[in-house]
């Protein structure tokens, strides 16, 4: 009888062989063994996960997977790196990734409406904002699934005519609507602030740094005061001499952007000192008249994505060059596109003119990845669309309709 302690024999064991040696792969310090990994694909790192629970446990380290999901589509990684889904594990971001390159979704209908409107929205944590007629109304995302809760949780209201646009930033939302108004509400509380900003409807408005920017039919772009003392008091007013569509503050918030209806001989795409109001420069030069630019995006603040009447996406990085873009994509369809969205690193998803085409890109790519037809036979642009790591949200004249991308 062995002493106690001791390793037992063979027979001890129940078994005629001698117990095999641990391996040395476990005599490695997890830093090393992180490093061995690294070097593993996505699918290597599935099959480590099979051989036993200390693999499955090691292979599943945000650390490993964090490479990979870089260069995957929608993961929650910016270009510079940036987690913006930080709280969900990084391999089921990969996982669900691949649901979006190959189109795999269940698609529903969540909201409908009688009339037809022009309908904007936002998406913040666990509620969805979305204009209806002169409202805004919050709804809270169902926990499991990609429904939203029956009825809104809250409802803000303040304009007399249709909201066109509204952003949603450090929990205030500021609209611009059909009665030439700007309306700022804060989210949690009863403040509001109404304030009379153009003559004709505010087409756009954005907001960052207290500062709000607005742009309407009137053929201005205006740049509104929210410091202590001088809320809604204007700073400057930019003669456009075009009707404004789009509007987007610099994220270093010292510009901002304009899209115009390009009616004239002048570039649709302007950039516009927001301190002075001044001029700083044109974006292209080769449009065609009526070749409007109906949304525009920042990346970063020398990164830009534009979209319009003349069916391209154009992507536009202002440290090389302003006279020309540097890539572009084509609508197959020869679609106007009313709206775009990015993930900040390698896809856009984009909305139609008709019969509610909502499309994926792939930037590494010329050609579309995946295409979603959410209105039939009834045609309707996709005025609106905004999306989660999980689920794409897209507005139409009548309806909202959801992507569920975590369906197998």
């Amino acid at each position: 009888m062995g002493r106690k302690g001791s390793p037992r024999s063979p027979q001890a064991e129940g078994g005629s062989r001698a117990a095999s040696p641990p391996s040395p792969l476990w005599a490695l310090p997890e830093e090393l063994l992180l490093l061995i990994c690294s070097y593993l694909d996505a699918q290597a790192l599935g099959r480590l996960a099979q051989v036993c629970r200390r693999l499955r446990f090691l292979s599943s380290r945000d650390v490993l997977w964090r490479r990979i999901a870089r260069g995957c589509l929608n993961s929650g990684f910016t270009q510079l790196g940036t987690d913006l889904a930080a709280g969900i594990p990084v391999k089921e971001r990969v996982k669900v990734s691949q649901n979006w390159r190959h189109g795999r979704c269940r698609r529903e209908t969540v909201l409908k409406w009688k009339c037809n409107l022009m309908p904007w929205m936002e998406l913040d944590g666990e509620y969805l904002y979305l204009s209806q007629a002169e409202n805004i109304q919050a709804y809270h995302l169902c926990a499991e699934g990609s429904g939203l809760e029956r009825h809104p949780q809250a409802i803000f209201s303040g304009h007399q005519e249709d909201v066109c646009r509204f952003v949603l930033v450090n929990s205030h939302i500021v609209s611009g609507g059909g009665d030439g108004s700007v309306v700022l509400h804060k989210i949690h509380g009863s403040y509001s602030v109404k304030f009379s900003a153009h003559e004709q409807e505010v087409n756009c408005v954005d907001f960052q740094g207290g500062l709000i920017v607005s742009g309407s039919r009137d053929r201005t772009a205006k740049v509104w005061s929210l410091s202590a003392g001088r809320v809604g008091q204007c700073l400057h007013t930019v003669q456009t001499e075009d009707r404004v569509w789009s509007i987007a503050i610099s994220p270093l918030l010292s510009s901002f952007v304009t899209g115009t209806a390009c009616c004239g001989h002048i570039s649709p795409l302007r950039i516009w000192d927001l301190e002075s109001g001044q001029l700083l420069t044109c974006l292209g030069t080769d449009f065609h008249r009526g070749a409007g630019v109906l949304d525009v995006f920042y990346e970063t603040p020398s990164l830009l994505l534009s979209c319009g009447y003349d069916t391209y996406i154009r992507y536009w990085d202002i440290r090389t060059s302003t006279r020309k873009c540097v890539q572009e994509w084509e609508e197959p369809h020869d679609s106007a596109l009313y709206c775009i969205r990015s993930d900040k690193n390698h896809m856009i998803a984009s909305g139609s003119s008709y019969y509610g085409v909502v499309r994926l890109w792939d930037k590494r790519q010329t050609r579309c990845l995946q295409s979603f037809h959410l209105s039939s036979p009834t045609s309707s642009p996709v005025y609106c669309l905004r999306f989660s790591t999980t689920h794409l949200y897209a507005a139409l004249a009548s309806a909202l309709h959801v992507l569920d991308f975590t369906a197998s």
